[in-house]
C-alpha cells in the first residue's frame, strides 16, 4: 500500500466568496460562525486509525459565508475523514481539529465541539500555556507527547476565535455519533496515510 504523508494531504477549504456591490466586488468582513465537531479512532492504540469531522456553516444569496445564526441563507455541512495506517487515538483527535480548523481560509469565530477531554482540557485548563512557557514539558518536566500536532494546532487556530466544548462520547448527540461513523470508517479504510509524526511506542 502506498503511504502518503500528513503534508501531502490537502482538504477541502470553505471558500471566501466575493459579492456585488455598487458594481464592484467586495468581501465579507464579519466573523463567520462555524460550528465543528471532530472525533478520533484507533484500532488498538497505536493501531489503525482515523478522524472525522462535520462543519455547518451557512451562505447567503450571494454566496457569502454568513454568521451561523444568520435567518438567512442556506446550511451547509462540510464532512471530512482520513485514515492512517498506524497511529493513536490522541493524534486522530488532534488531527480532526486541526483539519476542520485547516479547512477555513478566512478568520472565523469557531466553536470546537470533541468528546476528547485530552483536547478540550488543553486549551480550557490552560495546558498548552505551561507546556510552552516550560518550553514544550510537562509539570513533571516530561516532553510533551505529539508535539508536532499540538504545534500545528496552534499555527491552525491562531487565524481564528475558537472555543472548546467537551460532549459526552457514545451518548446519542447527532454530530458527534457522525464524527464517530466517519472516524472508525477511515480506520477500517484500505486508502489509509501514513502518520509521519507517530512514535513507535506511545500509546497517546
Amino acid at each position: 500500500m502506498h503511504a502518503v504523508a500528513l503534508a501531502e494531504t490537502p482538504q477541502p477549504r470553505i471558500p471566501v466568496r466575493a459579492r456585488p456591490y455598487n458594481g464592484l466586488i467586495r468581501f465579507e468582513r464579519n466573523p463567520v460562525k462555524v460550528i465543528v465537531y471532530t472525533d478520533g479512532s484507533s484500532r488498538g492504540n497505536p493501531g489503525p486509525g482515523g478522524w472525522g469531522a462535520v462543519l455547518r456553516y451557512r451562505f447567503d444569496g450571494y454566496g457569502a459565508v454568513l454568521r451561523y445564526t444568520a435567518p438567512s441563507g442556506k446550511l451547509h455541512t462540510l464532512e471530512l475523514s482520513r485514515g492512517y495506517d498506524r497511529t493513536t487515538n490522541n493524534r486522530m483527535e488532534l488531527l480532526g481539529v486541526i483539519s476542520a480548523l485547516e479547512a477555513l481560509n478566512r478568520p472565523c469565530d469557531v466553536e470546537v465541539h470533541s468528546d476528547s477531554q485530552y483536547v478540550c482540557n488543553a486549551f480550557n485548563q490552560h495546558w498548552v500555556e505551561g507546556w510552552i512557557r516550560r518550553g514544550w514539558k510537562t509539570s513533571q518536566k516530561k516532553p510533551v507527547k505529539n508535539v508536532d500536532l499540538w504545534k500545528r494546532l496552534l499555527a491552525a487556530k491562531q487565524p481564528h476565535n475558537v472555543t472548546f466544548h467537551w460532549v459526552k462520547g457514545h451518548a446519542g448527540h447527532e454530530f458527534n455519533e457522525r464524527c464517530d461513523q466517519l472516524a472508525c470508517a477511515a480506520a477500517d479504510g484500505t486508502n489509509r496515510a501514513c502518520d509521519t509524526g507517530f512514535v513507535e511506542g506511545e500509546s497517546d
